[in-house]
């Protein structure tokens, strides 16, 4: 593998982290946004039970969108293999036919040459 290719790959997996931080960090923010218009009709609370509140709400949002992101990331992992066997197999077609084809033209070819 090149340096060039090994400098790209390195940047993308550094570009796909920046983004996964960036991602979760939204999530987060709009966990807290959530959490605090979910606790801000209850006026009778006071401030540290509206903490406790918000970070209980804060925390089971978070751990449901990790569960979410890992049932995708598992999804999109399997997917990516049946793709991959799906491909292989129609590869393999193809080449076969291409090849019966090939052998079928050359066929042809030696029988018209040997008339």
């Amino acid at each position: 593998m090149s340096d060039l290719s090994r400098q790209g790959g390195t940047e993308a997996g550094l570009g796909n982290e920046v983004e996964g931080y960036l991602l979760w960090q939204a999530t987060v923010a709009v966990a807290e946004e959530r959490a605090r218009a979910f606790v801000r009709p209850m006026e009778w609370l006071t401030t540290a039970q509206r903490d406790e509140i918000e970070r209980h709400y804060v925390a089971d949002s978070l751990q449901r969108a990790r569960q979410d992101l890992e049932r995708i990331a598992a999804r999109c992992v399997s997917l990516r293999g049946e793709y991959e066997r799906r491909y292989r197999t129609l590869r393999l077609r193809c080449t076969g036919w291409a090849l019966a084809v090939c052998a079928g033209l050359i066929f042809v070819a030696a029988v018209s040459l040997t008339r």
